[in-house]
């Protein structure tokens, strides 16, 4: 039940999809892979939106090269781990909620134990070895997964929900070749709120989700498109009798 706190505080929500959607969201445990330019602004706005609870995990520390982007760390968070610094920002945006914010690697022998009992696991990683691992955890334990990804002016993101619809690697087979990829701060904030948006729509019930659709974003010509992806038979993390 919410309180006449929430209420006051998630009045205009309300007026979207009723206390019953609102106590969706209040119930919900949302899992954030990655606190950076992509996990600010979605922790942010899902934690201010009124998901009862955000597990968060990053392994880095706060840099100065983060600030133009990073927009839950500040200059006196340099040389803290970013995990933290975001808990603490997350905390003072909405005190009624529960956040878990672990400083660790996720790799193959913890994914499943910092996933959890998560509703929902949003990618927020910068490289695609672990977004892989991200995306064969959702197979394996049937929890959706909300993938983004930026590079520069641009960006990507679409909602992979598994049993029905393409999985990440249906998407992209191969991962792009690693780098130190340059960014400017407005693209992980248009990417993360849709990520966002994508999380509320899924939790509530509203909406046509990105499913089944890859959405790109061009900031240099401020154009977003979204093109028709589909499941590959031959895929090795989602065809019958890969996942285990």
């Amino acid at each position: 039940m919410l309180t006449e706190r929430e209420r006051a505080r998630y009045a205009r929500q309300l007026l979207l999809f009723g206390e019953e959607g609102q106590e969706r969201l209040k119930r919900s445990k949302v899992f954030i892979a990655g606190a950076g330019g992509l996990g600010c602004p979605i922790a942010l706005y899902l934690a201010v939106a009124g998901v009862g609870e955000i597990r968060l995990v990053d392994r880095d520390t706060v840099e100065q090269t983060n600030l133009n982007r990073q927009v839950l760390h500040w200059e006196r968070d340099i040389g803290t781990p970013k995990a933290g610094s975001a808990e603490a920002k997350l905390r003072e945006a909405n005190p009624d909620i529960r956040v878990e914010a672990l400083v660790a690697t996720i790799d193959e022998a913890n994914v499943r134990d910092l996933v959890g009992d998560a509703d929902l696991i949003v990618d927020a990683m910068d490289n695609f070895p672990t977004r892989y691992l991200l995306n064969r955890e959702a197979l394996r334990s049937g929890v959706p997964l909300i993938h983004g990804a930026i590079r520069g002016f641009s960006g990507q993101a679409t909602t992979i929900v598994p049993g029905r619809t393409a999985c990440l690697e249906c998407i992209f087979p191969e991962a792009p070749p690693a780098e130190v990829f340059p960014v400017v701060g407005t693209t992980p904030g248009i990417i993360g709120l849709i990520q966002a948006n994508e999380a509320i729509k899924y939790i509530t019930g509203t909406g046509d989700l990105l499913t089944d659709r890859l959405l790109l974003w061009d900031g240099l010509s401020a154009t977003l498109e979204t093109f028709a992806v589909e499941r590959r038979p031959d895929c090795p993390a989602c065809c019958e009798g890969v996942v285990s």
